[in-house]
């Protein structure tokens, strides 16, 4: 069987090449292969086929991904002079970003420096160990060091030696961080923290969560106190970011909180269908971050504290309300007016100046909010919602579907999101059963009405479709079971029988179909039908009984 990407990983492959994204670059970001980067981008170029495969699926075998890449301004598979192997991870720009060390690769080393691993026995390098080290921070491979031990000093040990013995000098060196930055427009990054106190008036005191927004490129904020962590609470406070922003960036880097990341994976996570649906609403890519790496995210990571220690410190509000209307207007004075300490300019200015245009126009709509959970189809082919029951198509029976509802619509989607049924919302204790969605096998002929019937019966023949025309014309809606029993007979005698019977019952007038059950048993002769004669050698003329009458008359 075929690997299957995630709808969340087509929807990105396929917004990324609509925005000029390089395939190798796309394939980089997601952790796909670049074939199957390349058989969407075939896909989007083809005309429209009705026949086109489901989003999702792939006919081809992905390999193992690689770590990808960054998505900033810088495209994947840069280099630095320092450090040529180093590439930053998704949603790394603007923040310190550490190599992989676990690469197993050449890693630079000054004087001096020992691996930390404890050895079972000395190693044969040991003695040439200063030399080693020159040689490796000078850059050259552990198969040229090789190469030079032999010939200058006389090695004699195997190359294995030389390289363990360097790659567990490289493990003792830390590689520097890499900074990442993008162009305006390119990103955001999201994140939550403690907001202030909130005085209730029993007098206790509750403590929201800030969320908070920057945009990597000019380090505009925007932050708003909730206090859930939900799902419908993140969209609302993103869905208000994007309006206090006047457009929605490119790509979203979240942290792998539950309100948006239901499985957190570095090379594939599984989305919240509902931030998914968000995401296309917007148009906009969201991306995780890799688990525990909060380095990833550098720029939100900041942000966060600076609400907090220079907004949000030492205060406390009456009302959420009244905090948020606190933060709107520090975002304004206080955030945007400020010169940042690595941009080192104002970001009210560059916002305005570069970034604002460059962000991704809204919507004419906001995303309509709804409620969302699973269900398991119903052995009668129906799923419940707010105690009201819905129909589903009946080769979904027994899976696990997505039900969207709102006030008006219930909407109910496979596992893939693709839409497989919408009903109208129905009151409680109530079903909503589609026709379509009921199993063939389950409408027996009477349901069909007897314009099907008939049709049936035209099939045996045309002595039957008569009888059953008159005696659906005679008995009424009476006439539909007959009709169905007609129908069987067909099932266990030859349509020949069933034919002379209903001509025989036909001209007798008989539209019972017991007639048609005893015609067939018996395969009684047809009535014959006599015309009347007007002379015989045995009947006597008119004249002869005239004269008997007039001669008993006369005696």
């Amino acid at each position: 069987m075929a690997n299957q990407l995630k709808v969340a990983v087509v929807h990105a492959i396929e917004v990324l090449l609509e925005r000029g994204w390089s395939q190798r670059r796309i394939a980089g970001v997601l952790g796909v292969d670049r074939g199957t980067v390349a058989r969407y981008a075939r896909r989007a170029r083809e005309p429209a086929n009705p026949a086109k495969a489901p989003p999702g699926s792939d006919e081809a075998s992905t390999r193992p991904a690689a770590a990808p890449a960054g998505i900033g301004g810088v495209s994947p598979g840069a280099r630095t002079d320092s450090n040529p192997a180093v590439e930053a991870p998704p949603g790394s720009t603007g923040s310190e970003i550490r190599s992989p060390e676990e690469s197993g690769g050449l890693r630079s080393a000054g004087p001096g420096h020992r691996s930390a691993r404890p050895t079972k026995q000395t190693s044969k390098c040991e003695p040439f160990g200063e030399v080693i080290e020159a040689k490796v921070d000078q850059g050259l491979s552990a198969k040229r060091i090789y190469q030079d031990l032999v010939s200058e000093y006389g090695f004699e040990a195997k190359y294995h030696s030389v390289r363990r013995f360097v790659r567990r000098l490289g493990q003792t060196r830390p590689l520097p961080f890499r900074r990442m930055e993008c162009g305006p427009g390119e990103e955001a990054q999201v994140d939550f923290g403690r907001g202030a106190p909130i005085l209730q008036p029993n007098g206790k005191r509750r403590r929201p969560h800030v969320f908070r927004i920057v945009l990597s490129h000019s380090r505009k904020g925007y932050s708003e106190a909730v206090f859930r962590q939900s799902t419908e609470a993140f969209i609302g406070a993103l869905e208000n970011a994007f309006h206090h922003f006047g457009g929605a960036p490119k790509t979203l880097v979240v942290d792998n909180l539950k309100a948006a990341v239901l499985k957190a994976d570095w090379f594939d996570p599984d989305l919240n269908p509902k931030i998914q649906s968000f995401g296309e609403h917007y148009g906009t890519v969201i991306l995780p971050t890799k688990p525990r790496t909060p380095r990833h995210k550098g720029k939100i990571e900041a942000g966060v504290k600076y609400v907090q220690s220079n907004g949000l410190k030492g205060r406390s509000f009456s009302s959420l309300e009244e905090e948020n209307a606190f933060l709107l207007e520090w975002e304004n004075s206080v955030a945007d007016t400020r010169i940042h300490g690595t941009t080192r300019q104002q970001v009210g200015k560059v916002f305005g100046e570069a970034e604002r245009e460059a962000l991704l126009p809204l919507p004419v709509e906001r995303f309509p909010f709804f409620q969302e959970a699973q269900r398991s189809v119903h052995r009668d082919g129906h799923v419940e919602v707010d105690k009201a029951y819905y129909s589903i198509p009946p080769e979904y029976l027994g899976h696990r579907v997505w039900v969207r509802w709102d006030s008006h619509t219930v909407r109910i989607f496979d596992q893939r999101m693709q839409q497989v049924a919408i009903h109208a919302k129905r009151e409680p204790g109530r079903f909503a059963t589609e026709p379509a969605h009921i199993a063939s096998e389950k409408i027996n002929s009477v349901e069909r009405g007897a314009a099907w019937l008939l049709n049936k019966v035209s099939l045996i023949g045309s002595h039957a479709q008569h009888w059953a025309e008159a005696m659906l014309a005679e008995r009424g809606i009476q006439g539909v079971r007959v009709l169905q029993g007609l129908r069987s007979l067909a099932d266990r005698h030859p349509g020949e029988s069933i034919e002379k019977a209903c001509q025989i019952a036909h001209t007798h007038g008989a539209y019972r179909l017991r007639f048609i059950r005893a015609l067939i048993k018996r395969e009684a002769p047809k009535q014959e039908q006599f015309e009347f004669i007007q002379e015989h050698p045995i009947i006597r003329s008119l004249s002869d009984y005239d004269e008997l009458v007039h001669a008993s008359f006369q005696e």
